[in-house]
């Protein structure tokens, strides 16, 4: 048995503050919350992923390394609402990769505590 079939389920996303990271997962991300289960976790629905929001017990470390890239149909509109509601973005939506039919954009950012999250888009070309 292995992971072929496996599918991510959920992720943590650690924060410093309850109340803040909800607000930042919910109100400026937009991302649909489900519910909290306070005082140390916020679950959001993430494209049938779920994401968990959630402050460290006492004496345990947060860990931070994995990006979340969240893929978007149009990134310049959404990196345009996103950085209206005070998200500071690294750098405008830039392409990463192109290919012969697609173009793939990126916009970096973090969260409060310094998560590392992006928008990702993926745009066809036109043919000709």
């Amino acid at each position: 048995m292995n992971l072929a079939n496996a599918r991510v389920a959920q992720l943590l996303v650690p924060v410093a503050d309850f109340e803040q990271g909800i607000a930042f997962y919910r109100d400026v991300l937009g991302i649909p919350f489900l519910f909290a289960a306070p005082p140390q976790m916020a679950f959001f629905d993430c494209g049938g992923v779920r994401l968990l929001v959630g402050v460290m017990p006492p004496g345990q470390a947060a860990q931070r390394g994995s990006a979340i890239y969240f893929q978007v149909p149009d990134i310049h509109a959404v990196f345009a609402s996103l950085k209206d509601k005070g998200v500071a973005f690294k750098a405008e939506p830039h392409i990463v990769h192109r290919t012969p039919t697609s173009e793939l954009w990126l916009a970096e950012f973090t969260d409060l505590d310094g998560n590392q999250l992006a928008l990702m888009g993926e745009t066809p070309l036109q043919a000709g």
